[in-house]
């Protein structure tokens, strides 16, 4: 695929990854690559639809030839009324060599945004937060009279118009890394956004930052006199028996098994290749962007989600609804609602999330209706990065075609 079109239908299918630095260019991959993959079936038939169906050669061909420059694993579930596969890639690590552990944990990135909207939906089902309500109303000495006008919704569906904080780590990858360690308060980093003039009049634009979620996650907190981890906890990771996921806090070591994450950067010694960036704090991110999880958990999240059984009756159409407004930048349609984005691929209306730390690329994504649904982990060199990695790229067009 030319480089022009595979820009363009990255930029087309990214559901949501915050961008970062410019990263430096890939590492070449070790010519003992092992990698493995299985299907749990072939898709068992159904009535036609628009899209073309992915297969599990398509499937298994998009995640071949792993470890290389863009990614040194890949994991991918697929399930579904259409079917179900299910196939892995890659190393463990690029020292040992060893397969991809197909159950193993990863960081989830934005993903966590998903959490966070329906566990602020479940307290609105509750009445205990109104969408409607200003985030003020909640969190007075921490919301300046400049942002007096935000509600809750619209921290949600990134409407709100408060700017990114200043988290003081640099630009590059390299900063970035030598922060790692750093502890972002959750409050300071509100103070910090809004301190400065807002972007847009709340309601009138979108701009996809982390902040609203910080700021509702807050107010989760101010409600229940609990803390937000505790909420997503209780009302979500125990009732759908979500052993593998957690949320980290300061914690920078993931737990249990993982596949080690690489990011491409400048090494010690002057040259380029890959770091291994598995141990990071995710406070920067905190509720909308620290998750660990696996793919076997988010795939279960996904269907309780689309059926209903984690946001129950009319405020589940929150996360389906997209405002009509212009995004800040493109001036395109308003692409992201209450936790989830929209894009149309292959024909039809895919709803998901994707997410990035460093060294890892995470999705999730369904049609409404539930017949097909996608969950990939993907330990991208270039995560963060301003394009969609080709590896994630090449999943999501296999799970569900080319762009409209």
């Amino acid at each position: 695929m030319r480089t022009t079109t595979r820009t363009l239908l990255a930029t087309a299918l990214v559901l949501g990854v915050a961008a970062g630095p410019a990263l430096a260019p890939a590492f070449a991959a070790p010519t003992a690559a092992r990698a493995t993959a299985r299907a749990s079936g072939p898709a068992a038939p159904g009535p036609a639809a628009p899209a073309a169906r992915p297969t599990s050669p398509d499937l298994s061909a998009a995640i071949a030839g792993l470890p290389r420059a863009d990614a040194t694993a890949a994991l991918v579930r697929v399930g579904g009324t259409e079917g179900s596969w299910q196939g892995s890639s890659g190393v463990r690590d690029l020292e040992s060599g060893a397969p991809a552990d197909p159950a193993g944990r990863f960081r989830a990135g934005s993903v966590t945004k998903v959490f966070t909207a329906a566990t602020v939906l479940q307290l609105a089902s509750e009445r205990r937060i109104d969408l409607d309500r200003t985030a003020r109303s909640y969190l007075p000495e921490l919301i300046p009279r400049r942002y007096a006008t935000v509600t809750v919704r619209q921290l949600l569906n990134h409407t709100h118009g408060i700017p990114a904080p200043d988290l003081n780590v640099g630009d590059t990858v390299e900063e970035w890394y030598a922060h790692r360690f750093d502890v972002h308060d959750p409050e300071a980093m509100v103070r910090s956004a809004t301190a400065k003039p807002r972007e847009f009049r709340p309601g009138t634009r979108q701009h996809y930052l982390n902040i609203g979620y910080t700021v509702a996650a807050l107010i989760v907190e101010r409600v229940t006199g609990d803390t937000y981890e505790r909420q997503v906890e209780r009302r979500i990771l125990r009732p759908l028996r979500l052993r593998d996921t957690y949320l980290p806090g300061a914690a920078a070591a993931l737990v249990g098994p993982y596949n080690h994450g690489y990011q491409t950067m400048r090494l010690d010694d002057g040259t380029t290749g890959p770091r291994d960036v598995s141990e990071w704090g995710a406070t920067d991110g905190w509720a909308a962007g620290d998750l660990v999880s696996t793919t076997a958990d988010l795939e279960r999240f996904v269907r309780a989600l689309f059926a209903g059984r984690v946001v129950r009756g009319p405020l589940l159409e929150e996360m389906f609804t997209l405002p009509k407004v212009a995004d800040l930048a493109s001036g395109e349609p308003a692409a992201y609602s209450a936790g989830l984005s929209m894009k149309r691929l292959g024909g039809r209306e895919v709803w998901g999330k994707t997410g990035g730390r460093w060294g890892y690329n995470t999705a999730v994504a369904a049609t409404r209706d539930g017949r097909r649904t996608l969950v990939y982990s993907v330990n991208a060199t270039d995560a963060k990065g301003q394009d969609m990695n080709p590896t994630a790229l090449n999943i999501m067009v296999a799970a569900y075609g080319l762009p409209d």
